[in-house]
């Protein structure tokens, strides 16, 4: 059997050609990040982008390459729950290189030309809009009897498409302000909610039914909490912004809001304890999991604690709190979902072996450098660079490694 990584390959599966676009715009990100930290360290002013350096950071981690994964994972499991034909992976080609090829255009264009940046935003929404109405078309065709999972996505892929349509307009019409408060909705209410919503349904840990041990008899009840959570979370957002701060009103807005946080992580942590008090995790790949649970439960806690800790004049936390649910939980899922659709589809053990598991730990070394740097003072610009350095590492040689794959055959002959 020939086993060299040929192009042709991509088009194979639709996880292939996916997840293969999006590895390309998540190292891309990584590796500009970490150089936009090192450049700051070095006191090289001119490497700084030319829009806001945290809003293209956080554009490209909300919606840059999380929309391909779940792409990737939607038209190969999604026709499967639906039970419904499957595209030919040559009808997702265009809008899968709208969004890959829009994003890596707004990369270029942050640092260098900011309507090349537009441009790149643009394509993007186009290739969301695109997608968006793919996934809906095979929710239409469906007669399944479960589709409560597969509308939930769908109605996530529609408020990220909002979501990148506003922040392009917003950055036509120069609002920075308000482009950041879209890409801040986009992540709960496309991001978190897709993660939640998929991991319900693959998970144990997320559905807890009672005989897992977590006491709940209603795993619907939980897929409520956690999507009900992320779009509060993502409504919450315009709250904060329309909202005084200052006023009486904001205070208590702000309380209860960081209560209803506070309230929903505590139960999270809760459940994932349950859990693990009856349930063995040596097994790599499912501890990855759980570890990616524990961290929603914490972020949800650090959310409503940097709220408080703002009325007392400690704003910052509210920036370690987001890459608590970005890096911490998203990106711990991301790692362990793709590692595991990645390996099944191409006739390998789902596993995490020990090259994955120790990128994993990377990676979590990486989470905690970044939560540490909120309180380092005087050393932030090299905690972040460190920070920045060992994401970057583990992502490239994860998705070096796993993008070798896409492009081969399988090794047992079978297709997908």
């Amino acid at each position: 059997m020939d086993l060299r990584w040929r192009g042709a390959h991509l088009l194979i599966a639709p996880h292939r050609l996916a997840f293969f676009l999006a590895m390309l715009v998540l190292a891309g990100a990584s590796l500009w990040w970490a150089l936009i930290q090192t450049s700051r360290v070095a006191g090289a002013a001119a490497m700084e982008p030319v829009l806001p350096a945290a809003l293209a950071h956080g554009a490209l981690m909300v919606f840059g390459f999380f929309p391909l994964f779940f792409s990737g994972f939607l038209f190969t499991a999604g026709p499967k729950w639906l039970r419904v034909p499957p595209w030919p992976v040559r009808r997702l080609l265009p809008p899968l290189l709208l969004l890959s090829l829009g994003w890596l255009a707004w990369l270029l264009g942050a640092q260098w030309q900011p309507s090349l940046a537009l441009a790149g935003a643009c394509f993007a929404v186009l290739g969301m809009v695109w997608i968006s109405l793919l996934f809906w078309d095979l929710l239409r065709q469906s007669q399944a009897e479960d589709r409560m999972h597969a509308r939930v996505i769908a109605v996530a892929f529609t408020v990220g498409t909002v979501c990148v349509a506003g922040l392009a307009l917003a950055l036509a019409l120069g609002a920075p302000s308000v482009a950041r408060l879209f890409v801040l909705a986009g992540l709960w209410g496309l991001d978190a909610l897709v993660f939640v919503t998929v991991a319900h349904r693959m998970l144990p840990f997320f559905s807890l039914p009672s005989e897992h041990g977590a006491g709940s008899d209603n795993p619907w009840g939980t897929l409520g909490l956690l999507a009900g959570a992320a779009g509060f979370e993502a409504l919450a957002v315009w709250m904060d912004a329309v909202v005084p701060y200052e006023s009486r009103w904001g205070v208590a807005w702000v309380l209860l809001h960081g209560l209803v946080e506070c309230t929903v992580g505590s139960v999270l942590l809760w459940r994932a304890w349950g859990w693990a008090q009856r349930q063995s995790l040596r097994n790599r790949l499912l501890r990855m999991f759980f570890l990616g649970f524990v961290w929603l439960g914490l972020a949800f806690l650090l959310h409503g604690a940097a709220r408080w800790l703002a009325l007392a004049g400690a704003p910052q936390w509210s920036l370690g709190a987001t890459h608590a649910l970005g890096m911490g939980c998203l990106a711990s899922l991301m790692l362990a979902m793709v590692t595991r659709v990645s390996a099944g589809n191409s006739g390998r053990a789902q596993v995490a072996d020990d090259t994955v598991w120790a990128l994993f730990c990377l990676l979590q070394a990486a989470v905690a450098l970044r939560l540490i740097a909120v309180q380092a003072g005087p050393a932030a610009p090299l905690v972040l660079l460190l920070a920045a350095l060992l994401w970057a590492v583990a992502i490239l040689a994860w998705a070096g490694r796993l993008a070798s794959w896409y492009g081969r055959l399988r090794p047992d002959g079978r297709a997908g």
